[in-house]
């Protein structure tokens, strides 16, 4: 069994083309031997997004603090704290950070997906 805060676990930086002010820490993953799911905490700043991108794997995701929009299905769609979101596989998607404060959210994925390491793909343009 793992227990930590989550405030305890070292957010770094997500450097990825697209990306803009977004860091991310690992909450549960491989490191802890999770087999099956990682689950993340990713920080998006004001003014700040994800890439708009798409992959092979399903990811679910809970929106802690903070407002915003994600980009599914060709339409802005507004998020705030307490949504709840199911990004089905090979769907393009994005997250924006609307607000005035940190857009706080959670997201599980396939563990060997847990840091993006390439598996995301952009989609031309963004």
């Amino acid at each position: 069994m793992v227990i930590r805060k989550a405030a305890d676990v070292e957010s770094t930086p997500v450097h990825m083309k697209g990306v803009k002010d977004v860091t991310m820490r690992i909450l549960v993953g491989r490191c802890d031997g999770a087999p099956n799911f990682s689950l993340r905490q990713f920080t998006v700043e004001p003014g700040g997004h994800t890439p708009r991108h798409r992959h092979n794997y399903e990811h679910e995701n809970y929106i802690l603090s903070g407002t915003g929009q994600v980009f599914y299905e060709d339409a802005f769609h507004d998020i705030t704290g307490g949504d709840v979101l199911f990004v089905e596989a090979n769907q393009e998607h994005q997250f924006l950070n609307t607000g005035s404060e940190p857009l706080e959210f959670l997201c599980l994925v396939p563990v060997s997906f847990e840091a993006g390491g390439g598996q995301m793909e952009p989609t031309p343009g963004s």
